[in-house]
């Protein structure tokens, strides 16, 4: 997700727990049920050592199967290209370690708390990630309709920026209960959070970010709203999202999802490998030691071509090497449209208004090109005015967004020379990687006329457009108006209880069946209803001092809308 006129977020942070993002539709807390010494519950001694299929390799499959393993099942992890989905880094040749391409996931706000007890647990650590206008952001450069303002604080904006800025916290505020949601939120208040909550659902679910913003008076001006759009608050433009649901864009705001981000020092996938070597401390069943690499002596299984059901209730799972295999369970981690075009499936896999819902999904495109450096060039101070010789920069020309990555004036740096989505990532997919480079270089030229980037680049560039990516098909799912009933259908799936016992068995994660999608903490709750989900399939439970989210789910289940 993105989103930088950052006074517009970052508003003065109240006393005591920082916001998390375990809300507002299903606030379950997470990170409190991970924390716990009484573990996240246990099964039958009768089930120990029993194979659950885990279809996807990114990090909802990897917290899946580390957490399964944890119980004392056996977890069987198919992936058909690598380890870590869209947690995905390249290394470029010749350089540090650390001088990385992030293709997926590349910021993350403190709010996921749920992936922060994995990064702590992995000993990885994270440092700011530069973020237009962020404080630890030497310069950011807000280049629109040719003009270029340059700035080190917000205030150093042209007002009308400001103004921009102060309408949409007037916006938040009038429309959307911003800070007591906010506060709710921070106190861990599911009543508040519910209450607040389910009064906008029905009213805002028809309504487009757009829309949202054309029906409040302090977004009357045509021209704040395309500055808005172009600039955003926090991390870039946001007139990609405009035809999504602005309840969407609400679970961002209210969580802190856009605020304070941390990128993992080394690269984002070091998180799902370290998890796959890692051996817990305690396990049911295993002996120490176990990992889920020892596990899988060779690694995980090929991927997956075929899922169909077998007697009795059983999930028969057909790999890209021919060999079948049957589970009395699954979860299934990867992007749910796989189930319809990359995995032939029966249609008694879920019930129908699942597969509706699977169907609808929306999925945003969104795509990247990085390129290595000799050095973090941008810091020169210019000769003649004294600024960064180049800064991070927010255009409304074809890249949006280009990020300046490293600081160590001895070492090679990068630079994401162009992040967008949606339509302005579809303007880059039918052009390779060199003209897509040859655009950018002439954008930046327009905007830094003394400056030679390319002089810099001391090898290939790399790119990504995920809706060309084959086993993904876009980047992270955005819900558009209307679409939350099918969301609902698909969150909720880990409850079974209600569903025909022909229908139970297979489980659905990932950050696309979350309400967070696009960020990583989405990927590990959604991982973690699926575990509370197989738990209670095999006749397990959790401790009554530490409850799950199935055990809590009728006290704090999003709410259903009519149909």
């Amino acid at each position: 997700m993105t989103s930088a006129v950052p006074t517009a977020i970052h508003h003065d942070e109240p006393a005591g727990r920082p916001i998390t993002m375990f809300g507002p539709d299903f606030p379950f807390a997470y990170d409190d049920y991970l924390a716990h010494p009484a573990g996240l519950g246990s099964i039958p001694a009768d089930r120990h050592g029993t194979e659950v299929a885990v279809i996807g390799g990114g990090l909802s499959g990897i917290v899946t199967a580390y957490e399964l393993m944890k119980l004392g099942l056996r977890p069987v992890v198919h992936e058909i290209a690598e380890i870590g989905g869209r947690l995905r880094t390249v290394r470029f040749p010749g350089c540090p370690d650390d001088v990385v391409a992030e293709m997926g996931a590349m910021r993350f706000p403190p709010a996921s708390t749920a992936l922060f007890h994995y990064i702590d647990k992995v000993g990885l650590t994270t440092t700011p990630f530069p973020n237009p206008l962020a404080p630890e952001t030497p310069s950011t450069v807000v280049d629109l309709k040719g003009r270029s303002h340059y700035a080190r604080t917000p205030e150093d904006l042209p007002g009308v920026f400001r103004d921009v800025a102060a309408a949409w916290d007037r916006t938040l505020a009038e429309h959307a209960s911003f800070a007591e949601m906010q506060t709710a939120i921070r106190d861990r208040d599911a009543k508040t959070i519910k209450r607040l909550w389910n009064e906008l659902v029905p009213r805002l679910d028809n309504q487009t970010f757009y829309g949202f913003l054309c029906d409040s008076p302090a977004f009357a001006s045509f021209r704040h709203r395309e500055i808005f759009g172009q600039v955003g608050f926090g991390t870039g433009g946001w007139d990609t999202d405009f035809p999504n649901s602005i309840l969407e864009i609400l679970r961002v705001v209210y969580t802190g999802a856009d605020d304070e981000h941390r990128s993992i020092a080394g690269g984002s996938r070091q998180l799902p490998l370290r998890l796959w070597e890692h051996a817990p401390s305690e396990t049911a069943f295993w002996p120490a030691g176990t990992s889920l690499a020892a596990l899988h002596e060779g690694g995980p299984r090929p991927g997956v071509t075929r899922l169909h059901r077998t007697a009795p209730n059983n999930i028969t799972v057909t790999d890209a090497s021919g060999h079948i295999r049957t589970y009395p369970a699954a979860v299934f981690t990867a992007q749910s449209w796989m189930l319809l075009s990359k995995i032939e499936c029966d249609e008694a896999l879920f019930p129908i208004d699942h597969w509706t819902a699977i169907e609808r999904t929306h999925y945003m495109e969104s795509s990247k090109v990085f390129v290595p450096v000799d050095r973090p060039f941008w810091l020169d101070p210019d000769p003649a005015t004294g600024r960064d010789t180049m800064s991070m920069t927010l255009t409304d020309r074809m890249p949006r967004g280009t990020y300046l990555l490293g600081s160590d004036p001895d070492s090679p740096a990068v630079i994401c020379l162009s992040y967008t989505w949606a339509d302005d990532s579809l303007k880059w997919l039918p052009l390779p990687v060199g003209e897509r480079v040859e655009v950018m270089l002439q954008s930046l030229r327009e905007i830094y006329p003394g400056v030679d980037v390319r002089r810099h680049i001391i090898g290939d560039a790399v790119t990504v457009s995920w809706e060309a990516e084959p086993h993904f098909m876009g980047a992270f799912k955005a819900n558009l108006p209307g679409h939350y009933r099918y969301q609902h259908r698909l969150f909720t799936h880990f409850m079974q209880d209600s569903l025909p016992p022909e229908y139970r068995g297979l489980f659905l994660a990932g950050d696309d069946v979350s309400w967070t999608a696009g960020w990583a903490e989405g990927a590990v709750q959604t991982a973690l209803n699926a575990v509370w989900g197989v738990l209670h399939h095999f006749g397990g439970a959790t401790d009554p001092v530490n409850p799950g989210p199935g055990d809590l789910f009728e006290d704090l289940a999003p709410i259903t809308l009519p149909d």
